[in-house]
């Protein structure tokens, strides 16, 4: 695993909330990719949709890491720092 940030004690959960982002779900709305909050499972549209629910989920939240829900895909993020990690 990489280096950590202190924010890799928040880490409570991998596991998805939804197949899909949770928001764009409730208003039939579409998104590119999707991102899971590792704190609580949230699961957001990415940056490049434009919606950009699971940065606005950090914003709401202050739940610093996620990860990239993508089939194949290994890397998570930590909004506070900034910090990409791959694998999470």
């Amino acid at each position: 695993m990489s280096d950590q940030c202190e924010h890799f004690s928040q880490i409570h959960t991998h596991a998805p909330r939804t197949d899909g982002c949770e928001e764009c779900l409730k208003t039939g709305d579409t998104w590119v990719h999707l991102r899971t909050c590792l704190v609580c499972g949230h699961v957001g549209c990415c940056d490049q949709s434009k919606n950009r629910h699971a940065t606005k989920h950090f914003h709401a939240t202050r739940h610093a890491m996620m990860r990239s829900q993508q089939p194949g895909e290994t890397w998570g993020w930590c909004y506070v720092d900034q910090r990409m990690f791959d694998p999470i």
